[in-house]
């Protein structure tokens, strides 16, 4: 290997094993996309559904130590994630900001109610659950009513549903021609070499011998691929966060890791997987079936 590389074909074969990475760099990257919009589409799903609201109307004249109380019992709920308490002058507030006037000028007085604003877990976020919580809720003789938009939460959680199915099926579909891409790629940059293959076998080289070599160029052109298509990542998410500043919520290190890690994983194993086969094609053919 090492006399073939220094002869003058070594240049084409290394023009060859440059386009073979720039090539699984650019497939590699529409998988790592495909990855951080999973990813983005599972936090947002998660962000909406954790922005459901349960809003509990405490009955009049409940002290706030009594309301305090509950709500610290309505936190340790598994349901939940977190609560909020809105006292009746603070409910007024509100709702003073929000019609422009003060109500209770014309009223007289506050006819508002305490309550907790009660926000689930993803997980809970759905009207199944969320009727559960709202029975067990009710049964507390604080509480006056448990009040949630029911068909907003059946919308949310089917159109999740939805765009869920829609961007699997898509991302299934791209990893098929992924996978088909960088194989013929490969194949193509292991065809140039069928003769250098051939002669090692004719001297008397295992397969094995021969292999080698060929599957460690893969796994380095995959680890290498990885890392350009990493990079590139890296800057469209830097860039996709200086147009759209709301994305930083959705950001989660740990899980563009996974998707970052995945995509080494993924180039590692095809160049590797894709180089055997192409090799292996190679050795079982006749000198003769070289020229066709």
């Amino acid at each position: 290997m090492e006399e073939f590389e220094d002869s003058k074909a070594s240049k084409k074969t290394k023009t060859i094993y440059i386009s073979t990475v720039i090539s699984i760099s650019l497939v590699l990257l529409m998988v790592g996309l495909l990855g951080l919009i999973l990813v983005h589409g599972k936090n947002l799903s998660n962000y909406v559904k954790e922005n459901i609201v349960l809003n509990v109307i405490i009955n009049e004249g409940t002290k706030e130590v009594d309301i305090l109380s509950l709500q610290k019992q309505i936190e340790a709920n598994n349901y939940v994630k977190s609560t909020q308490y809105i006292s009746k002058e603070l409910a007024a507030r509100n709702l003073t900001q929000d019609l422009g006037e003060d109500f209770i000028k014309f009223l007289g007085y506050n006819p508002l109610l305490s309550s907790i604003d009660v926000y689930l877990k993803a997980d809970y976020a759905n009207n199944q659950s969320i009727d559960i919580l709202s029975k067990q809720l009710q049964k507390n003789p604080l509480i006056n009513e448990v009040r949630y938009q029911k068909s907003l939460v059946d919308m949310i959680n089917q159109n999740i549903k939805t765009i869920s199915l829609v961007i699997f099926g898509f991302g299934f579909v791209l990893l098929i021609i992924a996978v088909a891409l960088i194989n013929n790629t490969i194949r193509l940059a292991i065809y140039s070499q069928r003769f250098l293959i051939k002669s090692m076998q004719l001297v008397g080289a295992t397969r094995g011998f021969i292999r080698k070599p060929f599957i460690m160029y893969g796994v380095l052109h995959g680890l290498i691929a990885g890392l350009i298509a990493i990079i590139l990542l890296v800057l469209t998410l830097y860039f996709a966060q200086q147009q759209i500043p709301e994305l930083v919520i959705l950001t989660n290190y740990t899980e563009f890791g996974i998707v970052f890690i995945a995509v080494i994983g993924v180039g590692i194993f095809i160049s590797c997987l894709s180089t055997y086969f192409a090799v292996t094609k190679y050795l079982k053919l006749k000198v003769y079936d070289l020229y066709r």
